[in-house]
């Protein structure tokens, strides 16, 4: 019998009539029973966290810090048991799970180190004959309950990049985990509890649409943080209020190939940006421009690479590449190659669903409003073009309407500083995929890819808000 995983609402185990049957990508089979939250569970749950406000707020910055190290502990101890939860309900490759369970550990224990830092500066204000003998300091200072709804292609890290800052910042937080995945952030739950949080402070619960868009109306949430499909996130921000939004969003993440890229280095990584996860990485690379005198060399190795991926069971220690979410992601995903080459685009291979796999798949001449170009693919393709001038092949990558993150490969300094310059994103990557993230840098994007930076030090700046103290000097009248 299939476990049953009761969600956690105001710091108690709970379940409901609306019953959620988790079933694996890969066979079908029953992974776990859990259940949506209902209107009056949340309404409990934001009760909770405008109470428990008042407790987190006032703790401590070395409290908030041994809080989230017996959960960076405690995920430690269960990361293979994680793992395996994230490869069996999201379809995840086990090696890839592994891989996001050990960067939540890092993410938590970066959480830990940035809970003892929430500094402010001094500022000099004698800068006026008026104001001599004046100055002021600055403190950040909590905002409140915090409103997280996380995706389904990385269940547990991208959650944790919610609820991680919000408790170093001394806020409480609401997290609706993935539909298709919950049953990760629910074990997780356990983590929480054990850790000590003051009760309500944290609630992770599954909910339908209907409930769960009180996260975004609810004037009682401080901030929305989202990550998810542009449609979606802008669609939210406009109904939000004036609560604070923040914003991860999708993209279609371009590369530069450069003259004087190192293959060796490149082929391998871009087959690994293109194709980890089935593609269902909001910064998969889905365009390639590579430069006209390695156009031959580059193409030729990297089918190559391609035609060496396993696709296969998910535990399968050697499998590369495993199903995409559901059915309908990979009908979409066929949908979208078979236009593309209706408008000219040439297969190199791949192109065809297999159930709910999907072939790892290269397009050449593809046009550039083909949908599997110019819209976010999130599926196991990849489109090449040669160009021969490197500001050319710059802004083929601007022109999108997504800017989340670029990858250049190339030798020179010169190239690699003028992509700095002339990229609309929100990071560069010389020398490796838009793939690349380590946990405490500032992730996030411009245009249609969102608002703000994720990133411990990075959230915790939109979760807290500056306060300015001002002293002015006088002579003490008793003296």
């Amino acid at each position: 019998m299939a476990r049953e995983y009761p969600f956690y609402c105001a710091g108690e185990w709970r379940t409901s009539s609306d019953r959620l049957e988790i079933r694996n990508p890969y066979n079908d089979e029953l992974v776990g029973v859990t259940y949506n939250a209902t209107d009056q569970d949340l309404e409990d749950a934001i009760v909770a966290a405008q109470r428990a406000f008042e407790v987190t707020r006032k703790l401590q910055g070395y409290e908030r810090a041994e809080i989230l190290q017996r959960m960076a502990d405690g995920l430690r101890k269960r990361q293979e048991e994680i793992a395996r939860l994230i490869a069996m309900e999201a379809g995840k490759p086990i090696r890839d799970a592994r891989v996001e369970a050990a960067r939540g550990v890092f993410t938590l224990q970066t959480a830990v180190e940035e809970a003892k830092r929430i500094g402010g500066e001094t500022i000099p204000l004698d800068l006026m004959p008026y104001s001599q003998g004046r100055f002021g300091i600055t403190r950040r200072f909590p905002i409140g309950p915090i409103a997280g709804i996380s995706p389904f292609n990385f269940p547990l890290n991208l959650a944790l990049h919610k609820i991680a800052p919000a408790i170093a910042s001394g806020n409480t937080i609401v997290l609706k985990p993935p539909s298709r995945d919950p049953l990760t952030m629910l074990t997780f739950a356990e983590i929480v509890e054990e850790a000590g949080v003051p009760k309500g402070a944290v609630s992770i619960m599954p909910m339908d649409r209907k409930v769960g868009d009180r996260l975004v109306t609810d004037d009682r949430f401080k901030l929305l943080t989202f990550t998810g499909s542009p449609d979606v996130g802008w669609d939210l921000k406009a109904r939000a209020g004036k609560k604070k939004v923040v914003l991860e969003l999708g993209g279609n993440a371009g590369v530069v190939v450069d003259r004087t890229a190192n293959l060796d280095v490149a082929v391998p990584r871009i087959r690994v940006g293109a194709f980890a996860y089935a593609g269902q990485v909001c910064i998969s690379v889905q365009r390639v421009y590579v430069h006209r005198s390695r156009w031959d060399e580059f193409v030729e190795r990297f089918l190559a690479e391609v035609r060496q991926m396993k696709m296969g069971d998910p535990l399968d220690e050697s499998t590369d590449l495993g199903p995409m979410i559901d059915d309908k992601a990979a009908r979409r995903t066929q949908d979208w190659v078979e236009s593309a080459v209706a408008e000219g685009a040439k297969m190199l291979i791949g192109g065809k669903a297999e159930g709910r796999f999907f072939q790892p798949t290269v397009l050449v001449d593809v046009p550039k409003t083909s949908f599997v170009c110019s819209r976010e693919a999130f599926a196991p393709l990849v489109n090449l073009w040669p160009f021969d001038d490197f500001e050319e092949a710059l802004a083929e990558v601007n022109d999108s309407v997504y800017g989340l993150q670029a990858g250049v490969f190339t030798s020179s300094l010169e190239h690699a500083l003028r992509a700095f310059e002339v990229l609309e994103v929100g990071g560069v990557i010389i020398n490796d995929v838009p793939t690349f993230r380590v946990d405490h840098m500032p992730y996030g994007g411009v245009k249609d890819s969102g608002l703000s930076r994720e990133g411990l030090r990075y959230a915790i700046e939109d979760m807290t808000e500056p306060r300015l103290l001002v002293f002015n000097r006088v002579p003490d009248t008793f003296a």
